[in-house]
């Protein structure tokens, strides 16, 4: 569910029962889109995050910390100056649409008491927050101001009068009758499907809700609205109403859409939807805010992370193209020079025949005495060539290929070694969690000579990562590196030689290890390290997944070799296939304190 209205009253209606009559008594803005409001009300201290970022706008309460910047920006010192020490009178939804007032009562420069408005647009690109007096709707400021270049209709800028965003013609579910339901259905686009009609013609609903309210009323929602019958109106006014219902008495219940198969973060809801119950798996959270707050921490990191490695990324994808080609080519070299001995013996061949040979010969037809039948064999001349020149020319041939051969192949080796490098770097990044495992990637390709090292500030150092460490059923540890560093240090520094090591077969992944202490490991526990070795691979969505295991002290580090690439021997191959949920069964912790 995006934040539509049905998000928006479930947050207001939240606020209304935390904040509302509560004191204002810090302001900080620490994104250029987001302000923190910290409030004390009945004796508690609340902090109100407002955001109108282009992507993720939204209000809620937050534990979370941020830092703010040395200076407050000229918005942070205006919403101070204006709001701080003020009391929250009022919070209220505009109709049913994404849009929440904060009336604030507070003192101005004189003395007098009056009361500001605060108002948050929930507009995707278009969001933002507005100061106004609310006495005259006289424009304070804005986070974002909309000057009349970009909007003729609506400037957001001080002085101005505040306007409200256009309504698009839509009806307020809230006050909508039956008789306009249906009105409103079969005026929108016969070939729509009805669900689309409902959010297209209703404020506040999205896709996700008009397919609830189809399903709620037994109707499919790619049934177009020409094909629907009197009595489907009446099923669809009724599941509509009984949605509508559950708003207006605040039955609200938080949850969080898991999907089924990889258990990853899909939509947040602020009721339960029966139609996605197939699709998804729930989890059901405290509150609105807790809801918000935790998916998008998520959503806010997932965008932060692939901000800040996009140039990785195409540094890593242009690499591997290019070492693909390399590879391609040289393969294709390697079989040419394997027609060496070919050139070998056509120049004695030639060199035996030279009496039959006249210069300006275009070829010459000779008894191949190297073939058991001893057919004739035709040899190309180049007619400005004297015979025994041209005998040299496939002797100079044979020569450089049989040469070449062997150079050939010692770059094979080392482009198969750096597209199996770059693949590795390539699954680390796509699991990395923070930014400093970022950098630690960022530092490992500058060190090895791909990227140039930037002058960096001494203060900004970032941390080393940790590998991370499980407790298998039968008590054991089991430890997992995140990239090649950590790879390295569990395999060579930090193992003893008894300790088991695990590594997918042939494909990118973490290097595993398990603490033996010197006892026989189980089975379970050699499975379940195996099923981690999997789980942190390139094939981790994949089922009978090889993975080979050896003691430590057959792992080996060639000289001149990578982060991260080792050969091994005496090893034996399991085939284990990951469950999404490996990381639950095992008690984990990310920063192992024997490490």
């Amino acid at each position: 569910m995006p934040f539509d209205g049905i998000m928006v009253s479930a947050i207001t209606t939240e606020l209304q029962g935390k904040i509302l009559n509560g004191k204002i008594e810090k302001i900080y803005q620490p994104e250029s889109d987001e302000i923190n409001i910290l409030i004390r009300c009945l004796g508690k201290k609340y902090k109100l995050l407002i955001s109108a970022s282009s992507n993720h706008p939204r209000i809620h309460l937050t534990d979370l910390q941020k830092l703010n910047p040395q200076s407050p920006p000229m918005f942070c010192m205006l919403m101070r100056k204006h709001l701080q020490g003020g009391k929250i009178l009022n919070i209220e939804q505009k109709e049913s649409e994404r849009i929440i007032t904060i009336d604030i009562e507070s003192y101005d420069e004189l003395g007098f008491i009056e009361t500001k408005q605060l108002i948050i647009e929930f507009m995707g690109r278009h969001s933002n927050i507005t100061l106004i007096q609310k006495e005259n709707q006289k424009i304070i400021d804005s986070i974002k101001r909309i000057s009349a270049q970009i909007n003729r209709y609506r400037e957001i800028l001080p002085g101005k009068t505040y306007i409200s965003p256009p309504d698009q013609g839509k009806e307020n579910p809230k006050t909508i009758d039956f008789e306009t339901f249906c009105e409103t259905l079969k005026k929108s686009n016969s070939e729509f499907p009805v669900f689309k009609g409902i959010y297209t013609s209703m404020q506040g609903i999205s896709p996700l809700t008009a397919k609830e309210v189809c399903y709620n009323a037994n109707i499919a929602d790619h049934i177009t609205s020409e094909n629907i019958t009197e009595q489907n109106y009446y099923d669809l006014w009724t599941s509509f109403q009984h949605l509508l219902s559950s708003i207006q008495k605040g039955d609200f219940s938080p949850n969080i859409l898991i999907t089924k198969q990889e258990k990853q973060v899909a939509d947040f809801l602020a009721i339960p939807f029966y139609s996605t119950k197939d699709l998804y798996d729930t989890i059901q959270l405290d509150s609105i805010s807790t809801l918000l707050e935790d998916y998008y921490i998520k959503r806010d990191l997932y965008d932060r992370l692939k901000q800040k490695s996009i140039d990785l990324h195409k540094l890593i994808s242009h690499t591997l193209t290019k070492l693909y080609n390399k590879h391609k080519k040289l393969n294709k070299e390697l079989s040419t020079s394997m027609d060496a001995p070919k050139y070998k013996i056509l120049g004695e061949l030639l060199t035996a025949n030279l009496h039959l040979v006249k210069k300006g010969d275009l070829n010459i037809d000779v008894i191949n005495f190297y073939d058991p039948l001893c057919e004739n064999i035709c040899i190309s001349l180049n007619k400005q060539l004297s015979p025994s020149q041209n005998a040299q020319k496939y002797f100079k041939k044979y020569n450089k290929l049989k040469n070449g051969q062997k150079e050939i192949q010692n770059q094979l080796q080392e482009t198969s070694q750096e597209i199996q490098y770059f693949e590795t770097i390539a699954h680390t990044l796509e699991t990395v969690s923070n930014l400093g495992e970022i950098e630690e990637i960022r530092n490992e390709l500058i060190e090895e000579g791909y990227i140039r090292k930037r002058k960096r500030n001494k203060t900004n150092k970032v941390s080393t990562s940790k590998p991370v460490q499980f407790t298998s059923s039968d008590g054991f540890n089991i430890f997992v590196g995140k990239n090649n560093k950590q790879n390295d240090y569990l395999t060579l520094k930090f193992s003893s030689k008894k300790d088991l090591w695990f590594h997918t077969k042939n494909i990118p992944g973490s290097h595993v290890i398990i603490s033996t202490k010197g006892c026989n490991i189980p089975e379970k526990t050699i499975l379940e390290a195996a099923e981690l070795a999997a789980f942190h691979s390139k094939a981790k969505m994949s089922s009978n997944v090889a993975i080979d295991y050896t003691q430590v002290k057959n792992v080996k580090k060639p000289n001149g070799a990578k982060p991260g690439m080792v050969i091994y021997e005496n090893n034996k191959t399991i085939y284990i296939t990951p469950r999404y949920n490996i990381h639950e069964i095992l008690s984990s912790n990310n920063t192992p304190s024997n490490l």
